[in-house]
């Protein structure tokens, strides 16, 4: 796993998840290898039958010179048509939207995780950390307990 955003799963109800491949270049392939991409304020758009990711930043390569792109660039992420249109009825809905979770590898190919999202409430984003208080503090006594 190269980037994670772990913002979007505070934020956001993840419903669903795709995979889905991203049209790079070459140096931003060699600068998403030595890790320097992040996802935490990247969206996704899907314009006329295509998906695009908004706001990925990808550091420009050390050694890439004329070849860098913009970091910030809209880039276009490879989806089936099916997938597309499945995703395109269900943002139209009130509520929903795709959000970039993680990008990682598989193989050689960068892949991105993108979940179909709806957006929390304060209360439920209140009610989650009291749940992650509550697990760590049992996480804690449960490993003071068996110390003894």
């Amino acid at each position: 796993m190269v980037a994670n955003n772990k913002k979007a799963y505070h934020d956001y109800f993840i419903d669903e998840k795709y995979e889905a491949g991203i049209e790079l270049f070459g140096t931003e392939v060699k600068s998403v290898r030595m890790g320097k991409c992040s996802v935490k304020e990247a969206f996704v758009k899907i314009e006329n039958g295509q998906v695009y990711v908004y706001g990925m930043h990808i550091s420009p390569y050390e050694k890439g010179n004329i070849f860098n792109k913009d970091p910030l660039r809209v880039r276009k992420l490879l989806l089936h048509k099916a997938e597309i249109m499945k995703l395109n009825g269900k943002v139209t809905q009130k509520g929903y939207t795709l959000v970039p979770l993680q990008v990682y590898f598989k193989g050689s190919l960068v892949k991105v995780e993108i979940g179909l999202a709806r957006g929390k409430k304060l209360y439920d984003k209140r009610a989650d950390l009291a749940k992650k208080d509550q697990r760590r503090e049992l996480e804690k006594d449960f490993k003071v307990k068996n110390l003894y």
